[in-house]
C-alpha cells in the first residue's frame, strides 16, 4: 500500500505529496535515467530539454516495467535539469505531468536545477524509487 499526503502545516505542493509512506516489503531503486537512446547517444539538439525529457520518460517507463512496477508504484522521484532558469525547470515539470509517467510525480518529488550532468550535452535525468507490488 502507498499512502500520499501533505500535512496542513506545510505549504500546498504543486501536484506532488510532501510525504509518501509505503508498506511494501521490496523497493526498486532505479539508476538515474538519462536521455540516451539504445545506441548510447544523447538525444536532441544542444539545448533541447523537451527531446531529452521525452527520452528520459521512455527510459524510466522501460526500467519500471522491467522491475515489475509502473508509475503508480513510484514512492520517490528526483528530477535533475541543467538550467538556472525556473521557467525551464517548470517546462520540464509540465512535460512530465503530461506524460505516461505523470503518476510517478504525485509522490514525494524533488525538482533541481543543476550545473551539469554525467554525459556531454545531457540536460535532464530522473532518479526513481518504486514500491514493488506483492
Amino acid at each position: 500500500m502507498i499512502e500520499k499526503f501533505s500535512p496542513s502545516t506545510i505549504h500546498e505542493p504543486d501536484r506532488y505529496s510532501h510525504v509518501t509512506i509505503s508498506s511494501a516489503g521490496r523497493l526498486a531503486h532505479l539508476a538515474g535515467q538519462c536521455p540516451v537512446d539504445l545506441s548510447g547517444t544523447v538525444v536532441g539538439e544542444p539545448g533541447d530539454h523537451a527531446a531529452q525529457t521525452e527520452q528520459v520518460i521512455t527510459n524510466c517507463l522501460a526500467a519500471l516495467q522491467a522491475s515489475g512496477a509502473g508509475p503508480a508504484d513510484v514512492v520517490r522521484s528526483v528530477v535533475y535539469v541543467v538550467s538556472p532558469d525556473s521557467a525551464v525547470l517548470s517546462a520540464v515539470w509540465q512535460q512530465l505531468h503530461a506524460s505516461p509517467l505523470a503518476e510517478a510525480f504525485t509522490s514525494a518529488s524533488t525538482l533541481l536545477g543543476v550545473a551539469s550532468l554525467g554525459y556531454q550535452g545531457q540536460l535532464v535525468e530522473i532518479d526513481l524509487t518504486a514500491a514493488l507490488p506483492d
